[in-house]
């Protein structure tokens, strides 16, 4: 199957699955395939109730409630794309900026499967956009012991961390915490980003920012949604 129609199939599928589950599904649903990575970016996306809830400034509620309905979600999604699109995703990582009612969902495939896609170039300042998400990640937790960032397309950005956890951290994992430590983190990241910092390193405009982790493969994926200018 060509790139484009399987994209436009990924998307059709995803935006039907969220309307049937969320009541209302995002108005567009822009998918990028480049592996290991499937990004799918959701634009007007916001329920009736979370409309209510966001207008009330309860945030967490609607992060909570989508979380509990994606895991759900997520081994359908999986299936789906293994048997209609042959992508055989591994994990999915995914966050929410409610303001601009926008999401995001990124698919990580296994590196062995990735073959001669698994390829990306260098770009302008790719050192020195690393140097500072070092900075925020010591901030907020600690240094990563990995780090790489690379363009899914002219508009998907993607920052990797890897080893991003402090024993504080694992530790609060280990009692339960996971759920409450996830949004706490995913805010105060996105506080701590200066994003005119950015914006000026990439020459771009950046308008949107998502973060997710994988607690226990102790990885993150920060998703930089931005404009070229």
């Amino acid at each position: 199957m060509e790139k484009k129609s399987l994209n436009s199939e990924i998307a059709g599928y995803i935006g039907k699955l969220l309307r049937d589950n969320f009541g209302k599904g995002p108005t567009s649903v822009y998918v990028s395939i480049k592996k290991p990575f499937v990004s799918i970016y959701l634009k007007d996306f916001l329920a009736p109730i979370e409309r209510l809830l966001v207008g009330q400034k309860n945030y967490h509620k609607v992060e909570e409630t989508r979380d509990l309905m994606f895991e759900e979600l997520i081994p359908e999604i999986k299936a789906t794309l293994r048997v209609s699109a042959d992508l055989h995703i591994n994990n999915f990582y995914y966050d929410w900026s409610l303001e601009n009612k926008t999401g995001v969902l990124l698919g990580v495939m296994d590196i062995s499967e990735s073959s001669d896609d698994h390829f990306y170039p260098e770009f302008p300042n790719k050192e020195l956009l690393e140097e500072e998400m070092i900075k925020v990640s010591e901030i907020a937790q600690k240094a990563p012991d990995h780090l790489n960032s690379m363009y899914l397309n002219n508009r998907t950005l993607v920052m990797e961390r890897i080893g991003i956890l402090t024993e504080l951290e694992k530790e609060l994992i280990r009692e339960g915490n996971k759920e409450q430590l996830l949004l706490s983190k995913r805010q105060l990241e996105k506080r701590l980003l200066d994003i005119k910092v950015f914006e000026a390193i990439l020459d771009v405009n950046i308008n949107d920012v998502f973060v997710d982790w994988d607690f226990y493969l102790d990885i993150s994926y920060l998703i930089f949604i931005v404009k070229p200018k």
